[in-house]
């Protein structure tokens, strides 16, 4: 099994990058239902206010190679679209986990 685990900070005012994240969230919970490789999704935002990064996501999939099936997949490239024109940094993890 593969944990893709990936950070973002956005751009923007507090409350644009809450509701931009919320959108964000919303749109990856239903990825699960649609991506036949995603085996879970957990999202959080941040609510902590002293700390700089706002969302983070958690993906499961069975092999390393489900990880760019994910990635490709229309669904998930609309869902990015909603993050992407507020994106300031990416961070991201993909490790093997039993």
């Amino acid at each position: 099994m593969v944990k893709h685990i990936v950070s973002f900070k956005l751009k923007g005012s507090p409350e644009l990058r809450r509701e931009v994240a919320e959108r964000f969230k919303h749109a990856l919970l239903e990825l699960p239902s649609v991506i036949d490789v995603l085996q879970s999704m957990e999202v959080g935002i941040n609510e902590n206010p002293v700390e700089d990064w706002d969302v983070v996501l958690t993906a499961v999939v069975p092999e390393m190679k489900d990880v760019e099936t994910y990635a490709k997949h229309p669904a998930h490239v609309a869902a990015a679209s909603i993050v992407g024109p507020h994106k300031e940094a990416r961070a991201c993890v993909d490790y093997y986990f039993s």
